[in-house]
């Protein structure tokens, strides 16, 4: 799944190499001639036109197009290099780099995992997936940045498909489309509500008209609610009804080639304490693991094979599975079920988190042929621990231990953090290659996880408000603020480390945030977005503000499936101010417009980036989302225009 995104993006930018390479020139030779050809407002219309192509055609990473273009405008004398950089500093895409922290503790934690659990529950079929989906996931993004949650619920979304025999086709567009509904019941639902929050807070401060100051003031946490709500619900069902129908049904990329994975032979142990305990095999769960068989129980002196699925389990039971390595790093995951492969194996929480799953091929040189894996004293000579063993073209029998080693053996190692490396020129071995999202969850930590979860969603509730109890004033401190001291309370307690913690921030997609903020101004600073709004303006203005916001809401939902969403908001947002200025009328119902049709974009895979993160694993064509998301684009549209004026007057205050 993440080989076939990686190859498809690889194929992608190999194609579009040279031009990525030109964008600096193109742009640079631009801002030379352009002024002297086009003037100020055309030049940065030019410039910004130029970046949508390169967004569309993928001539170079979204956030470095973005900065080229900021840059440009820099260098053409129409932003200060103030104005060009102060978006770094945004409230809002601050806030969203805390986020992902606080979203990357609760994965390691494993409180993620609990949550994923508990909303598919027992749900053995594709609709009752889905309606425990649209249960969980709706007021669950309300309160979490959908983009975190997408990439958290997408491997336990995409593990009950592969257990349900469900393609994950069928799941994983709704997954993206409820998080995306449920996001704009919050201020804090998307990057996108705070991204238009903080450009109101900035026009704000800069608006001459005082009237004007307070129609720009900040959102509170659930203003948007209402509205929210409504276009969630029309969402929700047109998802099962409309939008189920022609949802594709395909295989993803480790469904269709799961026949041809490795399979290794691996022994693990029921601990005391173990959770599986007087559970029966199938209540355990082991039975549907992806690509896994238990071959054999051991316990005392007798073997069970086969294995029912009534056999429960017991304490120092042993477990024999045959099975691919994904399903065998899903077996380490259960606390108090420990391979069986002798003292060199950590087992205690604390010395495992500095431990990781490799793989190494044996050469035909290597010492380790003839002996078994008991003789061959791995601890001493690798500092490693045998967990599994593969052997091409035949299913291995026995206990892992009694294993005679050949050449071409795969062996599946916990090693520390650092094997790979250092033994990736060993002769001993053909190839050494470290086993993705190998890494033991820290279960110790789950609760506490959660309750700095529930901290930050109760403080961000009543974010840089003050509180009267009784004679105490408490003031709550600014969202920003809150997300910052809850990820640095993940680090302080040992949710997550420091380095995870700078890993985990996805750095593009900050830095796009930042220069869109740029990019819009300059249509400001150039006087493009006057000129734009009075087009706008004597287009649609002789039919009221209303039609006018529905132009607005229309072009901006445009150019988000065309480009991106923070983009396009930043973009459209000083188009809005103006043209709301034009009319006399409060921006308040025009910014509105922009964060509902920035964000509920369903119509191209581009237009959102959780439609993006779906886009590889669920097998999807680009038609796919135009197919199912149009309609829906078309209906929010239509809802959105009637019931905005309902909730944000257009009067000034």
């Amino acid at each position: 799944m993440a080989t076939e995104g990686i190859l498809s993006d690889t194929r992608k930018r190999s194609g579009a190499g040279t031009a990525a390479r030109a964008i600096p020139f193109l742009l640079l030779g631009l801002a030379v001639l352009g002024l002297l050809t086009l003037g100020r407002p055309g030049f940065a219309l030019a410039v910004i036109l130029l970046v949508f192509v390169g967004m569309v055609k993928e001539w170079g990473s979204p956030d470095v197009l973005l900065l080229s273009g900021t840059l440009t405008c820099t260098v053409a004398g129409i932003l200060t290099p103030e104005q060009a950089f102060r978006g770094f500093s945004n409230e809002a895409m601050l806030t969203v780099a805390a986020l992902f922290v606080v979203a990357a503790a609760m994965r390691e934690t494993g409180a993620l995992e609990a949550i994923g659990a508990r909303m598919l529950g027992k749900a053995k079929t594709e609709q009752a997936a889905l309606i425990r989906m649209a249960l969980w996931l709706n007021p669950l993004s309300a309160f979490l940045n959908n983009t975190p949650i997408v990439a958290m619920m997408l491997p336990i979304v995409t593990e009950w498909c592969r257990k349900n025999r469900v393609s994950p086709s069928r799941l994983l567009i709704p997954l993206s489309f409820f998080t995306l509904l449920g996001g704009m019941c919050s201020l804090i639902g998307t990057s996108t509500n705070l991204v238009v929050s903080g450009l109101m807070l900035q026009a704000s401060a800069s608006a001459p008209d005082p009237r004007t100051r307070q129609a720009l003031s900040g959102l509170s946490m659930f203003e948007i609610a209402p509205l929210g709500i409504a276009c969630a619900l029309l969402g929700v069902a047109y998802i099962f009804t409309v939008g189920r129908r022609v949802l594709p049904d395909r295989k993803d990329l480790i469904e269709q080639y799961g026949e041809s994975a490795r399979e290794y032979l691996t022994d693990v142990v029921v601990h005391p304490g173990c959770r599986l305990i007087g559970q029966t095999v199938e209540q355990a769960g082991l039975r549907q693991l992806p690509g896994l068989f238990l071959v054999e129980i051991s316990r005392a002196e007798q073997a069970i094979c086969p294995v029912g699925p009534d056999q429960v389990l017991q304490e120092h039971d042993r477990l024999t599975f045959t099975g691919v390595v994904s399903s065998i790093v899903e077996l380490e995951k259960i606390p108090g079920l420990v391979p069986a492969v002798g003292d060199g194996y950590e087992t205690r929480a604390e010395q495992r988190r500095g431990r990781r799953l490799t793989e190494a091929v044996i050469s035909p040189r290597s010492p380790l042929i003839g002996k078994t894996i008991r003789d061959a004293d791995f601890r001493a000579v690798y500092n490693a621990a045998v967990v599994a063993v593969h052997r091409g073209g035949t299913r291995l029998a026995g206990r892992v231990g009694d294993i005679v080693l050949h050449a071409g053996d795969t062996l599946l190692l916990q090693t520390g953090a650092h094997f790979a490396r250092a033994h990736r020129n060993d002769p001993d071995f053909i190839l050494v290659s470290s086993v993705e999202d190998s890494r033991p969850i820290r279960y110790d930590r789950s609760r506490l996880a959660l309750v700095l979860l529930g901290i930050l969603i109760s403080l961000m509730m009543f974010g840089g408000e003050t509180l009267h109890l009784g004679p105490v004033a408490l003031v709550i401190p600014d969202i920003v603020v809150t997300a910052f001291v809850v990820a640095l309370l993940m680090i302080a307690s040992r949710c997550i480390s420091t380095a995870d913690a700078l890993t985990s921030v996805d750095w593009q997609t900050l830095i796009g945030i930042a220069a869109s903020f740029g990019l819009g101004k300059a249509l400001e600073a150039s006087g493009a977005a006057k000129l734009i709004a009075e087009v706008v303006v004597s287009t649609a203005g002789q039919w009221g503000p209303v039609a006018v916001l529905a132009a607005v809401y229309l072009v901006t939902m445009v150019l988000t499936e065309m480009v991106s969403n923070n983009a396009a908001a930043a973009l459209m947002f000083p188009l809005a101010v103006a043209i709301a200025g034009h009319l006399g009328v409060s921006p308040r119902p025009f910014a509105i417009s922009i964060m509902f049709a920035a964000t509920l974009a369903f119509a191209t895979p581009i237009g959102y980036q959780t439609n993006m993160m779906v886009y590889g694993p669920g097998g999807y064509r680009f038609t796919d989302f135009t197919r199912i998301g149009l309609p829906l684009n078309v209906l929010l549209w239509i809802l959105s225009t009637a019931l905005i004026p309902v909730f944000w007057s257009f009067q000034l205050p």
